[in-house]
């Protein structure tokens, strides 16, 4: 005999279950069943102008038209603004640096090719000596062979 007794008849059936909308696979998609009420803040902006929009966030605060003196100097040091700086006076720096030593391989170029034209030039020259000893060597050669005919 229980000790506790209900007086409502026992259903040990549990409740069939709800059939479920198919489910979306995305990524990005939306569970439909989990849908939770606007905020204040929406219904608000949507009872005023009868659209729902964004108030806040970082692009929307209103700027002013001219900055104050001492809020540009801040803006000068800011530390991307600085950084970019930087950045753009290390570029300046390399390009100058490559410059230079563009500079200096077209100089060395040059330097090679006047080189070569020497040694060009150098080399014509030896070839001319070489036929005019040629030449002479073959006169010489001539005139000798007439000797010792006569002995």
């Amino acid at each position: 005999m229980p000790l506790f007794r209900s007086s409502s008849p026992q259903n040990t059936a549990p409740p069939p279950p709800e059939p479920t909308p198919p489910q979306s696979r995305s990524f990005f998609s939306r569970d439909s069943r989990q849908q939770q009420p606007p905020s204040p803040t929406q219904t608000a902006d949507t009872t005023r102008t009868g659209s729902t929009r964004s108030s806040g966030g970082f692009f929307s605060r209103r700027r002013s038209t001219s900055p104050s003196p001492a809020r540009y100097d801040d803006i000068k040091n800011e530390p991307s603004i600085v950084a970019a700086r930087q950045k753009v006076l290390d570029a300046e720096n390399a390009e100058q640096d490559a410059d230079r030593a563009l500079n200096m391989a077209r100089a060395a170029v040059r330097e090679a090719q006047n080189h070569v034209r020497i040694l060009e030039q150098e080399a014509l020259e030896e070839a001319r000596r070489a036929k005019a000893k040629q030449a002479e060597a073959k006169t010489v050669s001539k005139r000798s062979r007439n000797l010792g005919r006569f002995g």
